[in-house]
């Protein structure tokens, strides 16, 4: 923060519309040059200093509400299913979640610095219409997850209402495409919710962040003493030693798990920036990412190790799926009360990860393509109804090819993104840009008619040196490193082509507006 009395820098000419701060974060003295461009809606502009009032606490309390939740607890349950013991699960969990923490952090400094979202902060590397390409691959992948969260809160919605309806379940009919009536009411009914929140803006989804990550852990943490009470300890899971006996049974599984563990938050790596636009300040955004992420991710998943242990000696006649998963877990109990209070928590946790992780970005990717016609609230209504048609319930009914498939998969393609993105900022322009030529048509980031065809190439090349094991079985190990192969290739080459062919120099446009005009 800067100290009472300084007077922030004024960046000269052709960087005239910036003013530069103390503690290094820049905005735009005014945004009257930039507002009638094609390339600025409200939504997309950078954020002024004066409205950066996001703490510490605050991204402690969004990783904390985004990592608790039930794709979390689950993890682990996929990873023991391929033969790992739960420690080494757990271990797993933690080293995919410090490596991925890497990108996330270079990516989280821009927004910061220069208050804008991802779309516009990948216009600086891709072009100004060439970003469209990552922020839509991004967002197709966040509606994948936006339809997996909104189908978990639905069935949390079923249950409670199954204990509180007599007949719920087939109130409306027998089953309709393998699922009852209610319990699509019931998909629909939390999908709403969603979308309700999402068009109330970005001051509510900080206010459910902030309530929801200690009432989350609290009451899974309570769940967990119950169990444990309930068994007599800690159950057998615990004690199993897992089939692997040696390093080389154990290393064709850990790497394509580790790569799927940093696929869980490739996502997140590449949009960190709608989130740390909003910061105090770097030390504050980086201090409480470091803190909450891995911590958060291994604690919740261990509660979910503990409790289905526990679950094992209590419903021994379950089946295991039952037993992994809380909501059908929940479902087993008798007391209406403590049914009603767990889903009521269950709905609460997906619905806090669902909106941050899963529709922020994906409604300012909309809005990046067309920003006079897409605002955020409408790039949040795309993201839901996409998200219904991408069938979630199809991507969650197996959790092993749900963590090596759809997790693995993907990654690759978001690592090649992150490739591009973190070698412009960080090693072509040295943390530097032009705050209002990423808003401007011909501008520094034009490059060949918005498009910056190296970004571009870099990008295919890192998604196709990374999905090429899944149709040369020879190179299977490539793919099992999809996410580390996508990164390196892509930053390799985006690195090396923007040496071999530079973009020819193009100068800002400069407003006539001054500081310290009424603009």
């Amino acid at each position: 923060m800067e100290q009472e009395g300084q007077i922030p820098k004024v960046v000269p000419e052709p960087q005239a519309q910036m003013i530069e701060h103390a503690d290094g974060r820049v905005e735009l003295a005014c945004l009257e040059s930039i507002a009638e461009s094609p390339f600025y809606n409200h939504d997309l502009a950078p954020v002024p200093v004066a409205n950066r009032n996001w703490s510490t606490y605050t991204y402690v309390a969004l990783w904390f509400s985004m990592s608790c939740c039930i794709p979390t607890y689950m993890l682990s349950s996929g990873l023991i299913a391929e033969g790992m013991n739960w420690w080494q699960a757990i271990l797993t969990i933690l080293i995919g979640n410090v490596i991925v923490l890497v990108p996330i952090l270079l990516n989280s400094h821009p927004g910061t610095k220069y208050g804008i979202p991802f779309p516009v902060y990948a216009r600086a590397s891709y072009g100004t219409l060439g970003s469209n390409l990552p922020a839509l691959m991004r967002a197709v992948v966040a509606c994948g997850w936006f339809g997996i969260q909104a189908w978990i809160g639905g069935q949390a919605v079923y249950t409670l209402l199954k204990s509180m309806v007599p007949g719920w379940p087939t109130l409306l009919g027998g089953p309709v495409g393998g699922h009852t009536p209610t319990e699509w009411l019931s998909f629909l009914l939390f999908w709403g919710l969603n979308i309700y929140i999402i068009f109330r803006g970005m001051d509510l989804l900080k206010k459910v962040e902030n309530l929801a990550a200690p009432f989350v852990i609290t009451m899974t943490a309570l769940l967990m003493g119950w169990a444990i009470v309930q068994a007599h300890g800690f159950g057998s899971m615990l004690k199993e030693a897992g089939k692997f006996q040696s390093w080389s049974d154990f290393w064709p599984v850990f790497i394509p798990s580790i790569t799927a563990m940093i696929g869980y938050w490739a996502t997140l790596s590449l949009n960190m920036p709608d989130f740390t636009r909003f910061g105090r300040s770097q030390r504050e955004q980086s201090l409480g990412q470091v803190v909450a992420l891995p911590s958060a991710m291994t604690i919740f998943s261990a509660m979910g190790v503990v409790i289905t242990s526990s679950a094992l000696v209590i419903y021994p006649q379950a089946k295991m799926a039952e037993l992994w998963d809380p909501v059908k877990l929940v479902g087993l109990f008798d007391q209406p009360l403590i049914i009603a209070v767990s889903m009521f928590t269950i709905a609460v946790a997906t619905l806090s990860v669902n909106i941050a992780a899963n529709v922020v970005s994906p409604a300012n990717d909309f809005a990046n393509a067309f920003p006079k016609f897409i605002t955020f609230r409408i790039g949040g209504l795309i993201t839901g109804v996409l998200g219904i048609l991408l069938q979630p319930w199809r991507l969650v009914a197996d959790p092993s090819g749900y963590i090596f498939s759809w997790l693995l998969g993907y990654s690759g393609g978001l690592g090649a993104i992150a490739g591009v993105l973190i070698t412009d900022y960080w090693l072509i322009r040295n943390k530097q840009l032009v705050l209002a030529d990423l808003y401007r048509k011909e501008g520094t980031y034009w490059y060949c008619r918005g498009w910056n065809w190296r970004a571009v190439v870099a990008t295919a090349l890192g998604c196709a040196c990374a999905w090429v094991g899944l149709v040369v079985p020879a190179l299977k190990l490539i793919y099992d490193y999809a996410w580390q192969v996508g990164f390196v290739v892509s930053g390799v080459s985006y690195y090396c082509l923007m040496k071999l062919y530079r973009p020819e120099a193009t100068l800002p446009v400069v407003s006539g507006c001054k500081i310290g005009e009424n603009c």
